[in-house]
């Protein structure tokens, strides 16, 4: 005869199943309304919305990498010097990336589970 499962084991186990499944709450999306504040979606990470999300993040994740090589390139040593308003335009586009690259991880960070229990016995 097996053992019952404590409600923490129930717990446990229905988080882990709704974080697999991608039922563990909204996910943050790679883009912000028109106001800047941050959009949701209520998804179980397999319909049109989270694939769109998954190919935007894919393709800023991937536009940050070029733009970051083109910043190192630039400022390289023997590399010729920017004006002003190059350097900025640099600045101001990886602080873009920037915040898309940090977007991403808290997206992807909220549907990681979160190992309570483990957490707890650690402390």
């Amino acid at each position: 005869m097996t053992k019952p499962r404590s409600d923490a084991d129930r717990m446990r186990r229905r988080e882990l199943y709704d974080a697999a499944t991608g039922l563990a709450g909204p996910r943050l999306l790679p883009w912000t309304t028109p106001e800047g504040n941050p959009c949701y979606l209520s998804t179980d990470g397999r319909g049109y919305l989270s694939t769109l999300a998954d190919s935007i993040e894919a393709v800023q994740l991937g536009m940050g990498e070029e733009l970051l090589e083109h910043a190192r390139e630039a400022l390289a040593p023997g590399a010729r010097a920017l004006s002003a308003t190059e350097y900025r335009w640099i600045a101001s586009r990886l602080a873009e990336a920037l915040t898309d690259a940090l977007r991403v991880a808290e997206s992807r960070g909220q549907r990681l589970p979160v190992p309570q229990e483990e957490a707890a016995q650690h402390a």
